[in-house]
């Protein structure tokens, strides 16, 4: 890759991360993405509700965040083209290319961001370079605007080099709330892939470093619980209230007190416990968000049920009733050897890397998981790609923020790899 194509995948990078957008709020995003797809030049070119199987998103904003994102996006410059066909928040873009008989593969990109206020001291390198989130409250603080980077710059190399066959981009919405991979999966986009590739930047490996087919992910479910009892005086007639917030603190309790299983590692936490108005009146509703995780499927399933199980019988216990909402979730998955071992090989004649890894354990959760096991469910491979980069602050953190030199080993590494597939 020569000076010019990496300084415009700089370009694009620095602009996504100063206007980051949250789940299903990627207006701004999409547009600028759909500039570069037309700029490269595709085939097909999918926007809206063409990308997901709408009834198949999770976690939506009301109506009212997503007309405040659409508006600010529109402020900011974005296409009303693409505005209007993300009115709503179907929010993403697909990208494909065809070039003649051969495999079908594809590429899955996530593109939003994380409500975290971004570092601003000089020693953060957007804040010194004057490209930090303008979006304030709100940053990219796992990397996923390099993602989408990566993705458009594979876009380009696949389409200058002899690569035959079709080639699908995926650039996902809401990943971070595990609310868009189930929608792409469900879109029928996938359906004829013959091989799928999903990456993420960082994951504490440092640049030049590229794990072939990260492995450990965690099946997750997060759920949102509704406590509800009946007011009283606190002082003059306790007795005649139900305390939905000591519902909530049962449940809470008991949650973190579910039998872990034998057959592989379990999680459970209680994320956002909220209720009550007034020290006075014995608290009517209480809210509790939460989640489950499991090594595999099955293992957050057990760890589900139980939860509901819990969280009913700490309703009972105080004579309240409690909604139980799941609010997002996501199977776990296995990357294909087979398809590891091409990209492990790739790697191996590209300028930049300097080591490469088979496999190693994400240890925690992803909504690329849906498209993998799609994938393999129709005969096709899948595999997860890490590709290293020095961060200074972890992922999730205001000072996170990620190597650049690292763009152009991501997409000479996953181009390579297609064009091997090809062969």
């Amino acid at each position: 890759m020569n000076e010019a194509q990496q300084e415009r995948l700089r370009s694009v990078r620095r602009d996504l991360h100063s206007h980051p957008e949250p789940a299903w709020r990627e207006f701004y995003t999409t547009s600028r993405i759909v500039d570069e797809i037309e700029r490269i030049g595709v085939d097909q070119l999918y926007t809206g509700r063409d990308v997901v199987n709408g009834d198949a998103r999770m976690a939506v904003p009301g109506d009212n965040e997503l007309e405040a994102w659409q508006a600010k996006a529109r402020d900011t410059g974005a296409r009303e083209d693409v505005l209007e066909a993300a009115d709503g928040g179907f929010t993403g873009a697909l990208a494909v290319l065809e070039q003649g008989e051969g495999p079908t593969v594809a590429l899955r990109v996530d593109i939003d961001a994380l409500p975290i206020t971004e570092a601003d001291s000089v020693a953060h390198a957007p804040a010194a370079e004057e490209f930090r989130s303008t979006n304030e409250g709100y940053m990219h603080a796992c990397g996923h605007d390099a993602h989408a980077t990566i993705g458009l710059g594979v876009l380009e190399a696949v389409k200058e080099r002899d690569f035959r066959g079709t080639f699908k981009v995926v650039f996902q919405p809401a990943e971070e709330v595990i609310g868009g991979g189930k929608a792409v999966a469900e879109s029928g986009h996938l359906d004829d892939v013959d091989h799928l590739l999903a990456i993420h930047i960082g994951l504490d490996h440092p640049t030049g470093e590229i794990v072939a087919g990260v492995g450990g992910f965690l099946a997750v479910r997060q759920f949102r619980a509704t406590f509800t009892g009946e007011t009283a005086h606190a002082g003059g007639h306790p007795a005649q209230g139900r305390d939905a917030v000591q519902a909530l603190a049962t449940a809470v309790q008991n949650l973190h007190a579910i039998r872990r299983h034998g057959d592989g590692a379990t999680r459970v936490n209680a994320g956002v416990v909220e209720g009550g108005t007034a020290t006075n009146i014995v608290p009517e509703e209480a809210t509790l968000e939460g989640e489950v995780r499991g090594e595999t499927t099955p293992l957050k399933e057990y760890m589900s049920e139980q939860a509901d199980t819990v969280m009913s019988s700490a309703a009972e216990m105080h004579d309240c009733e409690v909604d139980i909402e799941t609010t997002a979730e996501a199977p776990s998955a296995v990357s294909d050897d087979a398809l590891a071992d091409v990209v492990y090989d790739a790697a191996e004649s590209v300028s930049g890397v300097t080591s490469r890894l088979r496999t190693d354990d994400l240890g925690g959760s992803e909504d690329a998981t849906y498209l993998m096991d799609r994938v393999q469910g129709h005969g096709g491979t899948a595999t997860f790609v890490g590709i290293g980069t020095d961060h200074p602050g972890g992922h999730h953190t205001p000072l996170f923020d990620v190597d650049e030199d690292s763009l152009a080993i991501g997409v000479d590494v996953v181009s390579e790899a297609i064009s091997q597939l090809s062969e």
